[in-house]
């Protein structure tokens, strides 16, 4: 049976030494809601993989990106102090 909808409508993969993780926003089958997949692929042999998935709903994006935030920042501040956090992205030049 084939599908009639589109699934898959964008992806991003992150490399992270042995892991890989990937964001993939999906559809559902009416293609009138979207979802997040967040996927972790260890490879465990020669050309055997295990993932684990997360499925997020639209309407708990801005809970789990708070979270998400609150805990890397609390790493970042209270965990590591010495480590310098990252640079916001340098702006363009005004003329």
């Amino acid at each position: 049976m084939e599908q009639q909808y589109k699934d898959e409508i964008f992806t991003k993969r992150v490399r992270a030494g042995k892991r890989t993780y990937f964001f993939d926003v999906k559809s559902t089958k009416s293609e009138k809601d979207f979802y997040i997949t967040i996927t972790e692929s260890k490879r465990v042999g020669e050309e055997e993989y295990e993932k684990h998935k997360i499925f997020l709903y639209k309407e708990d994006f801005q809970k789990f990106l708070d979270a998400l935030d609150e805990t890397v920042e609390h790493i970042q501040k209270q965990l590591l102090p010495g480590v310098a956090e990252p640079a916001p992205p340098a702006e363009a030049e005004k003329p």
